[in-house]
């Protein structure tokens, strides 16, 4: 083959003097960056692209469909960019938005409005949306006479909440006068099929809509769909194959919680991800839970089931493909009627009984209390789909660039003399250096450093929840960041429970951390928690906010976090001389600024 074509020759879109400026500009640049180039560039296309469909509908009288995506772990995110490629498919212009980049207060000028959203810890909105969904419910919410909407809640219904948040918005957009176009779904873990269905109805009603009232459509937001999710092409359906390169428990001896530094090769992946990030992923079931599940309902393990168009032995499909751990109330309602068990039965019309027993018995012992004989298909029947586990990540990609590291608690207890524990920490307390692990990045831009790195940052976590802080760290002392840092961390023991804690005292030597405020609730007679630190630096707190001051959280949504919002709204009350409702659009102000930014679970 001839290699002498010139230059021009070739079918190159840009100039030879473009050719060679580009190469000066890009000869230095490492591989990393340029992969960070090539999603910005694609972004600054498809950026324009959308921007010229949005004019070119507005010079139509077409209107624009605002479409919100509310996520928490990027199920909403997913489902909305696959209803905006199915609308824009049939020539619907569709501005999808993430909630945190929405301009919230003139909701009320949207004409036709879609909304996509997940539901977190007791029934309350992604962190993303909590701005707009405080604002809906608030006195100060806008008449939506004029306005068309359609909600899809995504949610798990083995939890008592089930898809809280998309029923709130529903009924409140209503109540402000906004019309439905279609009624609600609300779609447990599985949603793909209720979204199809969904979508199509809506399509229906759309085209219907939209021929009846041709208007022009006041263009509310700026398209802000770009580069920020850019990844390589790894993901919950296309996993990495990376290997384990150390797994340490961290807690002491006396610790009453074995908590694992875990730290995971990357090398080859091209895998890019920043502080805040989260990572997916797909672990094993146990085998010694499996067997004992196969016992109880007297199957051998080696009887086939049908998964994905091939028949495998139901010991393969329960070690890879089904959720055994999590107990929710249709699994408790499928085995009543399959074991006509009195007791499960007795339960089936009261939701409230099976949370609660859901929450206190594991699949297994269900089976176990209520015995039945089952055949492997009605078996897998009862079960839901495995998911993959998202943890924080606790490492900067700059200091470890072929590693990701996790900090995971292990869940194990005791029932009745039988240990049980969680289906991924269980595996993951297992995993042994150089085996496999499935893994992909979870994008969280909602839960990132601030842009100027001489803005303070307050770091709020307790257990676990320190993992995002330590990769902040890591970045902010790899760029060399002036702001000042300031960690509250909370734990049960000092010294057994401190995590981290010769990297944190390093940090605090070298005067990077500025200011550390420990809680320890079981070293006294007095339980002391964060959120009383938080109170007692209320004067300190509020300077830096003043200042410019980025604050996260991270940790347990259902009690950590609550009340550590509660006391920085009474700490910006006091210290800010304002009423409660002024101290909460305060602090509604600071989330849309990204600077107060939550990563709870």
């Amino acid at each position: 083959m001839n290699n002498h074509n010139s230059f021009s020759d070739l079918a190159f879109p840009i100039t030879l003097e473009q050719f060679n400026t580009l190469q000066l500009v890009i000869k230095d640049f490492s591989e990393n960056q340029l992969l960070w180039l090539s999603g910005y560039l694609w972004g600054l296309v498809n950026n324009q692209k959308i921007t010229n469909k949005v004019n070119i509908s507005k010079n139509k009288k077409e209107p624009v469909i605002t479409l919100i995506s509310s996520s928490q772990t990027g199920n909403a995110r997913r489902a909305s960019e696959w209803l905006r490629d199915e609308l824009n498919s049939i020539q619907l212009n569709v501005n999808l938005i993430h909630a945190s980049d929405y301009t919230y207060k003139k909701i009320n000028k949207e004409k036709i409005l879609l909304i996509i959203t997940s539901t977190q810890g007791e029934g309350e909105p992604p962190e993303e949306s909590a701005a707009l969904y405080n604002f809906l419910m608030s006195k100060k919410a806008p008449k939506m006479k004029e306005t068309v909407f359609a909600v899809f809640g995504l949610g798990d219904t083995s939890y008592e909440f089930f898809s809280k948040a998309g029923k709130d918005i529903d009924n409140r957009l209503a109540e402000l006068g906004a019309k439905r176009l279609i009624d609600r779904v609300d779609a447990d873990v599985e949603y793909k099929n209720k979204l199809k269905v969904w979508c199509s109805l809506l399509t229906k009603h759309l085209k219907t809509h939209i021929k009846n009232n041709l208007f022009e459509q006041v263009e509310t937001n700026i398209i802000k769909e770009s580069n920020k999710n850019f990844n390589i092409n790894y993901n919950r359906k296309n996993p990495f194959n990376a290997s384990c390169l150390v797994n340490q428990k961290i807690t002491g001896r006396k610790s009453d919680k074995d908590i694992r530094h875990i730290e995971i090769d990357i090398s080859n992946s091209q895998i890019i991800y920043n502080p805040g990030d989260a990572i997916g992923i797909w672990y094993k079931n146990d085998d010694s839970l499996i067997n004992e599940i196969l016992k109880l309902v007297k199957l051998k393990g080696d009887e086939k089931v049908k998964i994905h168009d091939k028949f495998i032995p139901i010991t393969c499909a329960l070690k890879n493909q089904f959720d055994l751990t999590r107990n929710n109330n249709k699994t408790i309602e499928k085995y009543a009627l399959l074991s006509k068990n009195k007791n499960l039965l007795s339960m089936i019309n009261d939701r409230c009984k099976m949370q609660k027993y859901a929450n206190l018995y594991p699949i297994v012992d269900m089976i176990r209390l209520s015995p039945t004989r089952l055949t492997a298909e009605k078996l897998i029947s009862i079960l839901r789909p495995l998911t993959p586990r998202l943890y924080s990540i606790s490492s900067a990609q700059s200091e470890n660039e072929n590693e990701v590291h996790i900090t995971v608690g292990i869940i194990s207890f005791n029932i009745e003399n039988y240990c049980r524990g969680g289906g991924a920490s269980t595996w993951l307390s297992n995993l042994r250096e150089e085996e496999n692990i499935s893994i992909f990045i979870e994008n969280n831009n909602n839960f990132r450093l601030p842009v100027d790195k001489k803005l303070p940052i307050i770091m709020i976590g307790t257990g676990t929840g320190i993992a995002p802080f330590r990769s902040f760290m890591q970045q902010r002392d790899y760029d060399s960041s002036s702001g000042k840092n300031w960690l509250f961390f909370g734990n049960r023991h000092f010294t057994e429970d401190f995590l981290y804690q010769i990297e944190w005292q390093d940090y605090v030597k070298r005067g990077l951390l500025n200011k550390i405020n420990l809680a320890w609730s079981r070293d006294q007679s007095e339980k002391v928690y964060i959120q009383d630190k938080i109170r007692a630096n209320g004067v300190d707190i509020w300077c830096w906010i003043e200042e410019g001051a980025h604050i996260y959280i991270c940790g347990d949504a259902n009690k950590m976090a609550k009340d550590v919002e509660a006391a920085l709204l009474e700490v910006i009350s006091k210290q800010g001389q304002m009423n409660k409702e002024k101290a909460e659009d305060f602090l509604n102000e600071l989330r849309i600024e990204y600077r107060y930014q939550r990563d709870i679970y």
